[in-house]
């Protein structure tokens, strides 16, 4: 990242422990940044009648977009930070990030979420997009899409993990020991097609203990909810299991996850789905986690690692060690974002100058 006088840096997102806005102001502020924050969820606190009129009757639309826009505006012209960092698919307009680009704040997006994802597409955010100086996604499957939407630079950029939350904190006392106890942990959403592999879990008789949203809503894993958790419990969690499943969201087009980065950083034996992605971080078979490419391999493998204490062992020591000594945090990811953003900057400046050259 190049020095300059001028370092500072507003962040809007989600301010909740878990979500990645958090993270990314934990790691500035860590890096001694001039930042500020601003949460997204000003933009949708309204009576549920109108959040539900706005989400399904105006293309997934924050009730307060336009007022939550010009609030961004404002900020930046009172605070004249250097770079805007939002993260996901981001309340703010395309002509409101049109008038923070005249201020010379550089516009930059984490892209968490596939836009093109039915359960998150919204019209509004699809014109905002192009708007970004630099747009950043954690999955290759999109990224010919952005750059056909008309993004600039447009960049792959791999998830994290929040070392002040992921870390070691395995069971203790007999009594948690025997409340995290499972064959296999997965902490996630129920999407549909992740049931079919739970279920198939279910039914082959191991123990599994399922963590996150909506798992509830389906008979088949149903009894094996242990409901969403924080960031202490699910580090019980997945110290007290033998095996933790990774899965991708396949809606999402992901090719790796969030978890993938903090399950190693907590420290566990893992059973991978097999993704161009997962191989590009993890290396070859077995040699930090254990691959399935379906549900019957699925089971053959978590049968082999069941028997296998010692290669279970190890395989959590290599991811973990593979994770946290790779430069994986999101302070990291935060520093890659801004330098590539100057970057994007600096080559923009050098093209201009170089036709302005040829003009003369």
């Amino acid at each position: 990242m190049q020095k300059a006088e001028n370092n500072r840096l507003l962040i809007v997102g989600n301010q909740e422990p878990i979500h990645i806005g958090a993270h990314l102001l934990r790691a500035a502020q860590d890096r001694g940044l001039p930042v500020e924050f601003h949460n997204i969820s000003a933009a949708f606190n309204a009576p549920w009648p109108i959040v539900k009129f706005n989400w399904w009757l105006r293309g997934h639309r924050p009730p307060w977009l336009d007022r939550f826009s010009r609030q961004i505006i404002d900020v930046c012209q009172r605070f004249r930070p250097r770079w805007v960092l939002t993260t996901g698919i981001s309340p703010i307009e395309d002509r409101a990030l049109k008038a923070i680009g005249q201020l010379g704040v550089q516009r930059l997006n984490f892209l968490t979420d596939d836009p093109w994802n039915p359960a998150h597409k919204a019209p509004w955010f699809m014109r905002a997009l192009p708007h970004y100086d630099c747009v950043f996604s954690p999955r290759r499957a999109n990224l010919a899409d952005l750059r056909g939407l008309g993004c600039s630079g447009v960049s792959y950029l791999p998830f994290a993990y929040a070392p002040e939350l992921h870390f070691a904190e395995p069971p203790i006392t007999v009594a948690e020991q025997e409340r995290f106890a499972a064959d296999v942990v997965f902490a996630g959403g129920a999407d549909s097609d992740r049931v079919d592999y739970l279920a198939a879990l279910i039914r082959a008789g191991f123990k599994v203990a399922l963590y996150g949203g909506y798992w509830t809503r389906f008979p088949e894993t149903k009894a094996y909810s242990r409901g969403q958790v924080g960031p202490q419990i699910l580090r019980k969690a997945i110290g007290g299991a033998k095996v933790a499943l990774c899965l991708v969201r396949r809606a999402n087009r992901d090719g790796h996850s969030m978890r993938t980065f903090e399950v190693p950083a907590i420290g566990a034996c893992m059973l991978v789905e097999n993704t161009e992605e997962h191989r590009e971080i993890f290396g070859k078979e077995l040699q930090a986690v254990a691959y399935f490419s379906d549900i019957d391999e699925m089971i053959e493998k978590l049968k082999w690692l069941l028997r296998c204490d010692g290669e279970r062992q190890r395989l959590s020591r290599s991811s973990h060690q593979l994770i946290t000594q790779g430069n994986h945090t999101y302070g990291d990811r935060l520093i890659s974002m801004l330098s590539l953003a100057d970057a994007e900057l600096a080559s923009v400046r050098n093209a201009v100058t170089r036709c302005l050259t040829r003009i003369q």
